[in-house]
């Protein structure tokens, strides 16, 4: 039976096609910033698709890149996989004081908070808008700054809710077919719905659940259920630009009917 590859043997790979591949050997830390990205979304894909082989595949893409980093630090003498790797156990030993030491048990939140000067210190700039407002709330509620329970942030929703139905209430009372949407009632109406779905995704938080995904879920049953109208309407000879929104709501409604009223 062949020896089976460890970690070391990867560190080894990269150094070698360092050395003896031109376009491994040309690369740099920036030059590998928009395949890191792209790699990131491919393991998340995989973890959403839930297939165990694709899973394996894309976390050895994502570790080709951790390889690669470490090794030009490598290259350059500031850092290897070895000073990476006690990095991460340091960290992880220090956020688990009650399992390797004699600290107590806290809330990581509340221990990161002590080591920063504001509440977004540390937060990538291109963090997602819906996983930066969980971040920050995560944040916040990590000095106790935080509703007690889920109930709190579902009257907020509501409440940010009834401010947006009066305020397009209000700009389409002014609005009339001679004239233009004011640019200052459309910056409120954009400002009140932020506060609206920052206040959803609290709720989201509080209940448990990453807003992100739910979302990604949400748009995955949409996309889905949407095919299913434009086969319906292809087989039953319905153009969809032409059909009106009744026409389409049955068809919708069939499509739930058939999927068991989810």
């Amino acid at each position: 039976m062949d020896k089976r590859a460890t970690l070391n043997d990867t560190v080894e790979l990269m150094r070698d096609l360092r050395t003896r591949c031109d376009w491994d050997a040309a690369q740099t830390h920036e030059s590998l910033r928009p395949y890191l990205i792209e790699e990131s979304h491919e393991l998340d894909d995989a973890i959403r698709d839930g297939s165990t082989a694709l899973l394996r595949e894309e976390l050895g893409d994502v570790l080709l890149q951790v390889l690669f980093h470490s090794v030009i630090a490598e290259e350059r003498g500031e850092f290897d996989a070895n000073d990476v790797a006690a990095s991460l156990i340091a960290k992880m030993k220090a956020r688990h004081p009650h399992l390797y030491g004699e600290g107590v048990r806290e809330p990581w939140e509340k221990m990161k908070s002590k080591k920063r000067a504001s509440i977004a210190d540390g937060l990538p700039s291109g963090l997602p808008p819906l996983h930066r407002a969980h971040r920050l709330q995560d944040r916040a509620a990590g000095v106790g700054f935080d509703w007690p329970d889920v109930h709190g942030p579902a009257a907020k929703v509501a409440e940010e809710l009834a401010e947006v139905r009066e305020l397009i209430d209000s700009a389409e009372a002014d609005v009339s077919p001679e004239t233009e949407a004011n640019p200052a009632s459309h910056a409120r109406i954009e400002g009140e719905l932020g506060d609206l779905l920052f206040a959803c995704v609290n709720l989201c938080r509080k209940a448990g659940v990453h807003a992100s995904l739910a979302l990604d879920r949400a748009n995955m049953k949409f996309e889905e259920r949407f095919r299913s109208v434009e086969r319906i309407a292809n087989e039953t000879g319905v153009t969809l630009a032409d059909a009106g929104l009744d026409r389409l709501d049955a068809i919708w409604n069939q499509v739930k009917v058939a999927e068991g009223g989810r």
